[in-house]
């Protein structure tokens, strides 16, 4: 099975546009997160939404938000999947569950596979190994252990169109995940979004 691509931080049209051109199989928007720039009202989300070629899920992605207030991108329709990017824990996980029955992906920041391991105790259904908070740095891959890994994972952290086939290739993850690495000055890019997708979709040959 072929590894799966995750672009986020849409906040434009234009950013839709280039994944609909692209078609990577998940955008993340970002939601009740006003630190980042990328950050986005429920009612641009749902404007971005209706844009989305309806064959590429859609992912909202928060740090600690109110439990209630995040599970209505879900029930508004925003997300097919809610993201769990700060301290979560196996509570809020399953009060979130229950409130959507959607998909939830738990972020995990990786300085040891004790981090991996834990993670897993949470009951999300995906992880998302990353080295910080969207800090576009590659953490050490050496410390993810195929056989210990029971949920599938998506790999984070300073992934770029360059290395994003030999990440994949090293490590083999459900899916691969790039926010800042589509980007040039802090936008979207056409041409690196489009260079990503063909990455992802030729690692393997």
């Amino acid at each position: 099975m072929s590894t799966k691509i995750k672009l986020c931080g849409m906040f434009r049209d234009s950013d839709i546009d280039y994944v609909n051109e692209a078609k990577p199989d998940y955008v993340g928007f970002i939601v009740m997160f006003p630190k980042s720039h990328r950050n986005i009202d429920l009612e641009t989300a749902l404007r971005l939404k209706s844009r989305l070629s309806p064959e590429i899920k859609s992912v909202a992605v928060s740090v600690n938000a109110p439990v209630e207030q995040f599970a209505e991108f879900a029930k508004q329709g925003v997300a097919d999947l809610l993201q769990c990017h700060g301290s979560e824990d196996a509570e809020y996980i399953a009060g979130l569950r229950d409130l959507t029955g959607v998909p939830i992906i738990k972020a995990v920041k990786v300085t040891s596979a004790a981090d991996i391991e834990n993670a897993q105790n949470l009951g999300a259904d995906y992880l998302l190994l990353d080295s910080g908070t969207g800090s576009g740095v590659t953490f050490d891959h050496s410390l993810i252990d195929r056989e210990r890994i029971r949920v599938p994972f998506f790999l984070a952290g300073g992934l770029t169109p360059d290395n994003l086939g030999a990440a994949i290739r090293g490590v083999k993850p459900f899916a691969v995940d790039l926010s800042s690495g589509i980007e040039t000055d802090k936008l979207k890019d056409r041409e690196k979004i489009l260079a990503a997708v063909k990455e992802a979709r030729n690692a393997f040959g």
